[in-house]
């Protein structure tokens, strides 16, 4: 399941799970895990940094945990996880790995290992497993620490939990919702008109079983409400703007009071998309796609939006990071603002952003910075990735006034 999911669960049992802890790595959240620790109850969970999505459940102190297997205990603070206990429940399994270094033995079965510390004296002979070890009465190791992983790479598991296989994500996951696998940005001669988003759901066979669907809609500038919901069903939520904070930047002339009605956001959270409509006709003039990088203000709202934005650059140089040709510039979820701006050469300073709500008047994850380019307006973290994407079509270039468009 998807990292968001698994906070709201946790969130829901806030009487009985406590002292929750997030772990991420600010530098490199993409080669680091994504980890929820539980340290009161001994259990962790870890996530895939690129796709955010449980791969593996950790139980590393099972002192603090009831586990049972088909209806059988066998760790509770009655019953100690020894050899005996774990064969007895789970039957036979293949011999042991051995790690010298850390003097463990890890005993694995399809999806599971269990961990056992065994001092050295212990140690086998060659070819041989945990089963082929002589202990006195009562030395017999216990189990340390439990690992639950998808598949049966017992060996990428024995080696480091973090490199067990990512399964797909359930379809009790869906919850009846549409989920993003990738977002075409369409753009015609250098000016962005629209958005193609792939994208899959839940549906269901002729005998009603559940499948997974695959869908693919296009959004454009101009669309009204109702188009828009017609191709991606209701948002998550409604968000209407009460301000506009930007408007200082503006040429003097273009700063105009508020207008008596407020621009609105359909928020898609499981697609990483807000889109914004004009108050007065109702049609779609901005979209912003998010990354959701820990560490930024709005992690965990939305899933990452893996988009796929090709951007020609105003004035093509000698550069290793453009391909020749007049081939545009590739920007993804996964860029590095320094390889972008390489690329594209912006000539205008960054505006700071710094997110703060009315009731905590504090940002604890720190200012990003905030790059125009086109159409384009890059919002770039501390660490060089990029938070989100906002495309928008110039005053200029909106359509007119459509009377047929509130219908």
């Amino acid at each position: 399941m998807h990292f968001s999911q698994s906070v709201a669960i946790i969130q829901s049992q806030v009487g009985t799970i406590r002292g929750v802890q997030v772990l991420y790595s600010d530098q490199n959240p993409l080669s680091v895990d994504l980890v929820i620790n539980m340290p009161l109850d001994g259990v962790r969970l870890i996530f895939d940094p690129v796709a955010q999505r449980l791969k593996i459940i950790e139980v590393y102190n099972m002192k603090l945990v009831k586990l049972r297997y088909s209806g059988m205990c066998f760790n509770s603070p009655e019953i100690a996880p020894s050899i005996e206990q774990v064969e007895h429940c789970f039957g036979a399994t293949h011999p042991g790995l051995y790690d010298s270094q850390r003097h463990l033995f890890a005993l694995n079965f399809r999806g599971l290992s269990f961990y056992f510390p065994v001092d050295s004296k212990f140690q086998p002979g060659y070819a041989h497993g945990l089963g082929s070890l002589q202990f006195p009465n009562g030395a017999s190791p216990v189990v340390s620490r439990t690992t639950i992983y998808h598949g049966s790479q017992h060996q990428a598991s024995a080696g480091g939990a973090s490199s067990a296989p990512l399964p797909e994500l359930p379809l009790s996951c869906y919850r009846h919702q549409l989920h993003l696998r990738r977002c075409d940005v369409l753009r015609v001669a250098g000016a962005t008109v629209g958005l193609r988003l792939h994208m899959f759901t839940e549906g269901t066979t002729r005998a009603l079983e559940p499948v997974k669907v695959s869908i693919s809609r296009v959004v454009r500038f101009g669309d009204s409400c109702q188009a828009v919901a017609r191709a991606l069903g209701a948002p998550s939520r409604l968000f209407y703007k009460a301000e506009d904070k930007m408007r200082i930047h503006r040429p003097s002339p273009r700063r105009r009071p508020n207008p008596p009605a407020s621009d609105y956001f359909f928020n898609y959270f499981t697609l990483g998309l807000d889109i914004l409509f004009d108050a007065r006709t109702h049609q779609v003039k901005k979209f912003v796609l998010h990354t959701n990088y820990p560490g930024h203000y709005n992690f965990n709202m939305y899933h990452r939006c893996e988009f796929h934005l090709p951007v020609h650059p105003d004035k093509p140089e000698s550069n290793p990071l453009v391909e020749t040709g007049g081939a545009p510039a590739l920007v993804t979820a996964y860029s590095k603002w320094e390889c972008v701006a390489g690329a594209l050469r912006p000539r205008d300073r960054p505006v700071v952003l710094n997110r703060a709500s009315s009731t905590n008047a504090t940002n604890p994850f720190g200012s990003t910075f905030c790059y125009g380019y086109q159409d384009i307006i890059f919002e770039v973290m501390s660490n060089n990735y990029i938070a989100s994407i906002t495309l928008y079509q110039p005053e200029g270039a909106r359509p007119p006034f459509r009377v047929n468009s509130l219908a």
